[in-house]
């Protein structure tokens, strides 16, 4: 360690600190919201309750829409990290 890093340390510690965990609070909120089990999970529920009656078939196409987005987006991300 270097006497510039001893002394930027109390200064840039902190805040690499604070950094890395916005890194993972962010990482993980990106995780849940492209799982695709979750996401395939929410498309049965979506369909289950419009076959239940308790939402019109124009919100259950809006719902689908965003739902299927997301999986295709989760999709890629999963293919550009292979």
């Amino acid at each position: 360690m270097g006497l510039l890093t001893l002394i930027t340390w109390p200064v840039t510690g902190p805040a690499r600190g604070g950094w890395w965990a916005l890194q993972q609070v962010v990482g993980a909120a990106e995780a849940e919201l492209y799982d695709e089990g979750k996401i395939v999970a929410e498309l049965r529920a979506l369909t289950t309750e419009v076959e239940e009656g308790r939402i019109s078939e124009e919100e259950h196409a809006a719902a689908e829409e965003i739902l299927l987005e997301r999986l295709m987006e989760a999709r890629a991300r999963r293919d550009d990290r292979s």
